[in-house]
């Protein structure tokens, strides 16, 4: 199928790559610039609050097959859509997580056939459907209405960008489809039992107990189209040389691509799967459920096969964050608003989804990671840990030696990727600290604050713009370096040290291992010597 595209209400339309973003297609056509160079970012904002058309052409043979049946097949739309075949409103799409699929047997011509795809405003969108909400649903904005990326709405470490696009094939099945293989599995528990101390958390694999020890993984990429399989295989050899026997994929992104899980399933690295659920209260109405359990189901089938998977996790830190972040007095919260959010939190992430998966799969699940904060004291003692007492607490590096959870899943220090990588997407002159271009890059709100705190913590000191880079980097080393150590020597109380971040999504200072070029920071070589020395236990 060759695809154009345009802009709503225009009629001058342009070359279109699907599967693809609009972002991209408009690069390819210099109508926008490049949205990774300097401040760019900023000026691109309008495209993802406009509404743009997609359109192709085919030629069918029809009468060859005439009594089959002909679907259309959307395996990922971005995400508000209406979906045209020969003038006929197929359908909607609402969910980017999810396949669409139309019955085109009636309407699919030997010539000329049309499909169009009308892309629609995705901030429009959420904001009507959260004006219409009848609770308060805690969130920094709007994203918890949609079925989207939430780290493509801006977080810590990414940019706002708003992507809308066809984001992966599109194609014509005759026939009935297969139902997805369940795959043959090692045998995998997670270990969660009380002891003396608190509870355990580990996994079994083939009933043997596994220290895992490796990192989370964020989307390699704003666009997540053009993130390549060469891209894919180089992050994950990296992994598998470094030691990482785990990777968590971060329910702020996506269900990876199946790339990403036939290199796993190869490399021998084990995944820990959130859904995509981060950060926020989501909705709890009857039309939101069934999307995502949709979307739920099509992705568990999908991802069954592969044997890498060792547990589903049900979100990112809403436990976490509903206890600890100060959400009822932020977003003045009454008591029957408490009531009535929480009994929907539990209902839907502790029985109503675990039901659904347990059906398509038997591997474990929890409901949220972490079950307890980390400026609780039963978190060293019970369950996952995400340690920020370090960074967000400004607590110093040795508290590593002293904070050592049941199983760490999220901790880490940011740190300024290679020279190398910065004149990528910066000009010599914006090589400083003061400069608008670098600390546009820089997503966290106290982000060089804290960095420049902790290297004066640290007694390391720069001279100049390329010392300072070194400097960070050696900050990041020093704190994996504890934290790693520390959590392994702990075995078997300890089972588990998974770094934040492996890999990163634009070129930003953030706490990767690996930068978006996908150069090594010298944190890598500091973690690939920890963890491929023997586990010695106390």
């Amino acid at each position: 199928m060759h695809w154009r595209f345009c802009k709503e209400g225009s009629t001058q339309y342009f070359s279109a790559q699907v599967p693809g973003t609009v972002q991209q297609d408009l690069l390819r056509h210099h109508k926008i610039p490049n949205p990774y160079w300097s401040t760019n970012v900023d000026s691109i904002q309008w495209v993802g609050k406009t509404n743009w058309i997609y359109q192709t052409q085919f030629d069918y043979p029809v009468q060859v097959h005439a009594k089959k049946r002909i679907q259309l097949i959307f395996e990922g739309i971005d995400t508000y859509a209406a979906i045209y075949f020969n003038n006929i409103l197929l359908g909607t799409a609402d969910n980017m997580f999810r396949t669409w699929k139309f019955d085109i047997s009636k309407l699919v011509k030997l010539q000329n056939n049309v499909l169009k795809v009308v892309l629609y405003n995705v901030d429009q969108r959420a904001d009507s459907i959260a004006k219409q909400y009848p609770t308060v649903l805690p969130c920094e904005n709007t994203r918890n209405f949609v079925r989207k990326a939430q780290y493509q709405f801006g977080w810590d470490f990414a940019p706002r960008i708003l992507t809308l696009g066809i984001w992966k094939p599109v194609t014509i099945v005759e026939g009935e489809e297969k139902e997805q293989a369940i795959a043959k599995h090692p045998k995998v528990a997670l270990i969660q039992q009380a002891d003396s101390i608190g509870s355990s958390f580990y996994f079994k694999i083939n009933k043997q107990a596994v220290f895992m020890k490796g990192a989370n993984w964020v989307p390699a990429d704003m666009f997540l189209p053009a993130i390549s399989h060469d891209c894919y295989r180089h992050l994950l050899v990296a992994a598998k040389q470094a030691g990482v026997n785990m990777l968590r994929v971060w329910g702020g992104g996506i269900y990876e691509q199946d790339i990403f899980y036939q290199l796993c399933d190869s490399l021998g690295i084990y995944v820990w799967q959130d859904l995509m659920f981060a950060g926020a209260m989501y909705p709890s109405d009857s039309s939101f459920k069934q999307s995502v359990f949709a979307e739920l189901k099509d992705n568990i089938k999908r991802l069954r096969k592969y044997q890498c998977i060792v547990l589903w996790c049900g979100n990112n830190e809403i436990d976490e964050a509903w206890h600890n972040w100060g959400w009822t007095k932020s977003y003045q919260l009454s008591d029957a608003s408490k009531k009535e959010l929480w009994n929907a939190y539990q209902l839907f992430f502790e029985k109503e989804i675990p039901a659904l998966i347990h059906q398509l799969d038997d591997r474990p699940y929890i409901a949220s990671s972490p079950k307890i904060g980390w400026g609780n004291d039963t978190s060293e003692y019970t369950g996952d840990m995400h340690y920020w007492g370090v960074w967000w607490g400004m607590e110093p590096i040795s508290t590593y030696a002293k904070k050592v959870p049941r199983f760490m899943s999220e901790y880490g220090m940011q740190s300024v990727p290679n020279k190398k990588s910065l004149i990528k997407f910066l000009s010599n002159k914006d090589l400083h600290l003061a400069a608008p271009a670098l600390l546009a890059h820089q997503k966290h709100a106290t982000g060089f604050a804290t960095i420049n705190a902790y290297l004066k913590q640290e007694n390391l000191t720069y001279s100049s713009f390329d010392t300072y880079i070194q400097a960070t980097q050696q900050l990041q080393s020093k704190a994996v370096a504890l934290a790693a150590t520390t959590q392994l020597y702990a075995t078997p109380y300890c089972m588990g040290s998974l770094v934040w971040q492996w890999n990163d999504c634009w070129p930003a200072i953030s706490w990767s291992i690996i930068d978006y070029y996908g150069a090594k920071k010298k944190a890598y070589y500091t973690l690939k010597r920890i963890y491929n020395k023997p586990i010695k236990t106390k």
